[in-house]
């Protein structure tokens, strides 16, 4: 897998670490009215004043008041254990931040992931190398070709298009002399114009197909540097003039037979042939013997400039032609898959460079929501004393109210609440200056990383064209011996 421990990095980068959404209204106020009209503080007041309770000796809270300040009590604990479920998640947000994994995954992807890329551009090398011996090979049978038949021009290849544009015009003359044969092998045929065009399309393929056969395979030796060779096209030529004439006067001879006979027409072709060939008499007969001829020597002419002249020229150039392009077109895919996986691993990156920011502000933005956090349980504990001393008050002016008796000296003194203070894990944090200073040492590392990996792409961009120098082009001169 390319990039293992980056692709890993980069995972871990793109998964949310927290569920959390930060809210001010953690401690709910308590509604002293309310709390007040649900203890039945008034009443209680009232009730206990008229029977002068509590004493005036007493030093301590009656029962009443001990359940105003049981209750107070009550909101705080339970206030404090949630604080206690925010410190919680404060510490779990705080430790899903992994600041020290990430810098230990982001050693571990600087340490791999410049292997990984000096490996696939091994391999590239491996496999380019692989095709510029090909190429080699094919370059020194073109050489070795040029230099066996004293051959000092390029091969004549013609592209698909001229190469369609001949093969088209063969069609179209085998196309035309089926129609105009058809025409003039219609009157002696039993079933007239479809008759004489299927006698005609016969004559038409042999024709043609002879011409272009000729043409290719045989008349073409007559420019090949051996003299056996040339020997052979000679007598190919001999064999085409032969075998035209022979079968566009077989087609008019056939007409004029076909017109009289219905019966043996192909026997009495071959005995006028034999005893007298130029004997036609009609001038539709030599009309269609010079048409046949005339398209015979189309279709020859166009065989012998359908590729190379020179025989075997053009397969050779075809091969050199087909090395290189794979070459080419090899060596390309090769640089443009390192661009991607280059582009890919910078992309990857500038993500993880942005999330260390991120990651920071997010600390910074989660230790500064718990030190408000600590603020609003210290202010709701502030309240909680004054609903105390509110409740009390009520209580204490109902029962005043109602005594006859002194009250007790401890009605003037204000209720006390017993602060909680809550302790936060700061042992695991980060200091901010710390963790400002581990990013800018991470980043850097990583900028430093995106450096080293485009100039081994320029590197591998060059050793791949370097062999171009292992490997010269055949027929350099100097060059080569050298």
């Amino acid at each position: 897998m390319r990039f293992e421990a980056l692709n890993k990095l980069w995972n871990n980068v793109r998964e949310s670490s927290h569920d959390f959404r930060a809210s001010t209204e953690i401690f709910p106020a308590l509604d002293t009215e309310k709390l007040a009209q649900t203890l039945e503080v008034r009443e209680k007041g009232a009730e206990n004043g008229a029977s002068n309770r509590p004493a005036a000796s007493a030093q301590s809270l009656d029962e009443i008041e001990q359940r105003i300040v049981g209750r107070v009590e009550q909101e705080k604990a339970s206030a404090y254990q949630i604080l206690e479920d925010q410190f919680q998640t404060f510490e779990g947000r705080l430790r899903n931040l992994d600041f020290e994994g990430q810098f230990g995954l982001i050693r571990q992807a600087n340490a791999s992931s410049l292997s990984d890329f000096k490996a696939e551009i091994a391999s590239g090398v491996d496999e380019l190398h692989g095709l510029r011996r090909d190429l080699k090979i094919a370059e020194d049978e073109m050489a070795s070709f040029k230099r066996n038949h004293r051959l000092d021009r390029a091969a004549k290849v013609p592209s698909a298009g001229a190469t369609s544009v001949k093969v088209a015009l063969l069609v179209v003359l085998v196309l035309i002399e089926v129609v105009m044969n058809g025409n003039f092998l219609a009157k002696g045929s039993e079933q007239g114009i479809v008759g004489g065009i299927t006698e005609a399309i016969v004559f038409a393929i042999l024709n043609i197909g002879a011409a272009l056969l000729f043409a290719f395979f045989c008349v073409r030796n007559l420019l090949h540097r051996s003299w056996l060779m040339k020997l052979g096209g000679l007598v190919g030529l001999i064999f085409y003039v032969a075998v035209a004439v022979a079968v566009n006067l077989a087609l008019a001879h056939y007409r004029e037979v076909s017109a009289t006979i219905l019966e043996g027409a192909g026997a009495e072709v071959i005995r006028r042939i034999r005893e007298n060939p130029w004997g036609l008499v009609e001038l539709n007969s030599w009309m269609l013997f010079a048409i046949g001829l005339f398209f015979s020597i189309l279709a020859f002419i166009d065989g012998c400039v359908l590729t190379d002249p020179y025989p075997g020229f053009a397969g050779v150039q075809k091969r050199l032609d087909a090395a290189r392009d794979h070459y080419i077109s090899g060596k390309q895919d090769l640089i443009d898959n390192l661009r991607e996986i280059r582009d890919e691993h910078n992309e990857k990156i500038e993500e993880i460079v942005r999330d260390l920011s991120s990651r920071r502000q997010e600390s910074s933005a989660i230790i500064a929501h718990r030190t408000r956090t600590v603020g609003l349980f210290a202010e709701y504990q502030s309240q909680l004393e004054r609903t105390a001393n509110a409740l009390l008050t009520i209580y204490r002016d109902a029962n005043r109210n109602a005594r006859t008796d002194p009250e007790p000296q401890y009605f003037a003194a204000p209720y006390k609440l017993e602060r909680l203070t809550p302790v936060t894990k700061t042992s695991e944090e980060w200091d901010d200056r710390v963790l400002s200073e581990r990013i800018q040492v991470a980043q850097t590392e990583l900028n430093e990383q995106i450096r080293k990996i485009g100039s081994e792409f320029e590197a591998a961009v060059e050793q791949y064209h370097r062999l171009d120098k292992l490997f010269p082009e055949a027929g350099v001169g100097t060059e080569q011996a050298a």
